[in-house]
């Protein structure tokens, strides 16, 4: 009976050793493949809306671009900076992947033979309530770094330029312009993440904070 509970109880050292080995087990930074995700999918539809590319032919086969790199890039990259308890990475990826898939389904649905598209304007809405979220998460990356913050102003400024012309029929070109220059300042800041981690040292400078709360003074 001794013997049985003393094998029992290292097989429980044992089974919380290995949990704790795997809970230690440190995460590499995500940050790098959600930027080069989002990077990808601004150059994809940055190219449609000033019209590089044209047609029905080519809208659709954006789809698999959108889908793969802009949503479920940023949606791992997401999950990931949950796991590092970073609220502003996990937030802004995954929120953004899911305004990926949306994006995937409105042209899968607009760019189809058998569905109904009706108007976009309902498109135009939820575009809105993402402008509204960007701008939140530009105010937090203030706190951030100086890239981190062109790349989220870059996206604030697409997104609104987008609204009305899905609402009014503006042209689309203005917003395109936003979405290569979200995609240039994505591919820098996945480079930087990349070559300053492997080199150990800054090669490429993203920029000191903007905004550095100070902290409250305690009172004794």
């Amino acid at each position: 009976m001794a013997q049985k509970k003393a094998v029992t109880t290292k097989e429980h050292k044992e089974a919380v050793s290995t949990e704790a080995s795997v809970k230690s087990l440190p995460v590499a930074d995500p940050a790098a493949l959600g930027l080069i995700g989002l990077a990808v999918a601004a150059l994809i539809l940055g190219a449609v809306d000033l019209q590089l590319v044209s047609g029905v032919p080519s809208k659709s086969l954006m789809i698999p671009w959108i889908l793969f790199f802009g949503a479920t890039a940023q949606l791992i990259a997401g999950a990931l900076e949950f796991k590092r308890n970073n609220v502003f990475g996990a937030t802004v990826f995954s929120v953004y992947a899911m305004t990926m898939y949306s994006i995937a389904l409105t042209v899968t649905i607009t760019t189809s033979t058998v569905l109904n598209p009706g108007t976009l304007s309902h498109y135009a809405i939820g575009l809105v309530g993402i402008l509204i979220f960007s701008l939140i998460a530009t105010a937090a990356s203030l706190m951030t770094n100086k890239v981190l913050f062109a790349i989220l102003i870059a996206v604030d400024l697409a997104v609104a330029l987008l609204i009305p012309h899905y609402l009014f029929e503006m042209s689309a070109q203005p917003a395109g312009v936003f979405l290569i220059l979200t995609s240039v300042l994505s591919f820098y800041a996945a480079a930087a993440i990349l070559i300053n981690t492997m080199a150990g040292r800054v090669v490429l400078p993203v920029g000191k904070p903007i905004w550095v709360p100070k902290k409250p003074t305690q009172n004794f």
